[in-house]
C-alpha cells in the first residue's frame, strides 16, 4: 500500500525574519537565516510561565552572528511583549542550535531568575569539546582525518586546517550550568506535555520533542521535509557507524500517529511522518547500493566516492560534511561485512568489496 505524499499545513507561507508566525495554539515559528548553502533555520517559542507569570521556553537558537542577535531583539521588543525567557531548550549541539543560548539567557531573562539551559548530557559535553577543538569542523585533526580518507585536494585540506576556531566563532559561549534531558523525560511548557525522544547519528544524542496530546512533534534535524539529514563520521569517532544509529533513530519515530505534525529545524512545517521516514530509508539503500557497486569495481575511498554520493558541485562547508557521510556509507557497510578496508603505505583507508 503507498504511503500519501506530504502534506504542508500552510503551503509555503513562513515568518520573515524578525517576525513570529502562531502554528498553534502556544507554539510560534521562528526563521532565522543562516551564512551556508542551508540559508536557514526553524527555532521555536513556546509560551511558558513560572509561578503564575508569564514567560518564554526556546528550542533553539541560531549561530551567533549580528543578524540573528538583531533579529531576536526586535522579536522580544514586537512580539514576546518583554516577557522574560524561563527555559533555553536545545536539542542538539550544532552551532546554528546552541551558539545564541548564552546571549539569549543574557538578553531575556529576568536576572534574578536567569533561564536555565535544557539538554542532553552527550550534547552538552560536546558542545563543550567542540568550542575547544573544533572537532569535525577543522583544524589538523579534521584535516589528517580527510587526507587519511583520501582528499588530496591541497587547497582543500590547507583551508580545513586553518579553520581551527570554526566551532567557537559560531558558538562563542556554550553555558557551563544546564539540565539534562532524556529520553522518555516529560516536560510541561505552558499548557503542553512534551516527551523527549532521543535520537542517534546525526549528533551524539539529539533530542526532539512530542507532545502526544495535540500530536506535534518538534523534530530537530533528525526529520526534514526535504534534504536528508547529515549523518557523518568525525575524526573524534573514526569507527563509529552514525549510519547505522540514524536508521534505527527513523525506525523509532513510525511509532507516532500518522497525523502528526512535524516542525523541522529546516524546510516547512508538514504531515506524513510516516511516508518521510520510508523516503529518507529509501534514499539510504540507495545510496549504500551505490557504494557497493562502486567498490565491487575496485577499492575506493571516501573521497573518489564523493561524485558517487553527491551530483553536485560542493564548496568547502559541503566538502567536509560530505566527506563524513561518505566515511558514514562506507562504515555502515564495513561494520556488516559487506566491505572490507585496508591502509595502503601512505596511510590511506581504502574500502572493498
Amino acid at each position: 500500500m503507498s504511503l500519501p505524499p506530504l502534506h504542508y499545513p500552510w503551503d509555503q507561507v513562513r515568518p520573515q525574519t524578525g517576525e513570529t508566525m502562531t502554528l498553534r495554539n502556544g507554539i510560534h515559528w521562528v526563521r532565522m537565516p543562516l551564512p551556508f548553502a542551508l540559508n536557514h533555520i526553524n527555532l521555536w517559542m513556546l509560551d511558558d510561565e513560572s509561578e503564575g507569570r508569564p514567560g518564554w521556553t526556546l528550542v533553539d537558537s541560531g549561530v551567533a552572528i549580528e543578524e540573528i542577535r538583531s533579529a531576536w531583539q526586535t522579536i522580544w521588543q514586537t512580539y514576546a511583549q518583554n516577557h522574560p525567557l524561563r527555559r533555553m531548550l536545545v536539542t542538539h549541539m550544532h552551532p546554528d542550535h546552541v551558539g545564541n543560548t548564552q546571549w539569549l539567557i543574557d538578553q531575556f531573562s529576568d536576572a534574578s531568575q536567569p533561564a536555565r539551559l535544557w539538554m542532553s548530557a552527550t550534547d552538552h559535553l560536546a558542545a563543550q569539546l567542540a568550542s575547544k577543538e573544533t572537532m569535525g569542523y577543522g583544524g589538523e585533526g579534521a584535516m589528517q582525518f580527510f587526507r587519511a580518507h583520501g582528499l588530496s585536494d591541497t587547497d582543500s585540506l590547507a583551508k580545513i586546517k586553518q579553520r581551527s576556531g570554526y566551532y567557537a566563532s559560531m558558538v562563542p559561549e556554550v553555558p557551563r550550568v544546564y539540565r539534562r534531558l532524556m529520553d522518555g523525560m516529560s516536560i510541561r511548557i505552558g499548557q503542553r506535555e512534551w516527551r523527549c525522544m532521543v535520537g542517534y547519528g546525526h549528533s551524539p544524542e539529539h533530542m526532539s520533542l512530542f507532545d502526544a496530546q495535540d500530536h506535534v512533534l518538534i523534530s530537530g534535524d533528525m526529520l526534514l521535509p526535504r534534504i536528508s539529514t547529515n549523518v557523518s563520521v568525525i575524526n573524534l569517532e573514526p569507527e563509529n557507524d552514525p549510519l547505522g544509529l540514524y536508521l534505527d533513530s527513523l525506525k523509532r519515530l513510525t511509532a507516532l500517529p500518522a497525523d502528526t505534525l512535524v516542525l523541522p529545524s529546516h524546510g516547512l512545517p508538514f504531515t506524513g511522518i510516516h511516508t518521510r521516514v520510508a523516503e529518507l530509508e529509501a534514499h539510504h539503500d540507495e545510496r549504500l547500493a551505490e557504494v557497493l557497486q562502486a567498490c565491487r569495481q575496485g577499492p575506493q575511498t571516501a573521497a573518489a566516492l564523493l561524485p558517487v554520493l553527491f551530483k553536485r558541485d560542493l564548496d568547502l562547508h559541503q566538502t567536509t560534511f560530505a566527506m563524513g557521510e561518505s566515511i558514514a556509507h562506507l562504515n555502515y557497510l564495513w561494520h556488516r561485512g559487506e566491505l572490507k578496508r585496508h591502509q595502503t603505505s601512505d596511510g590511506i583507508w581504502q574500502f572493498s568489496a
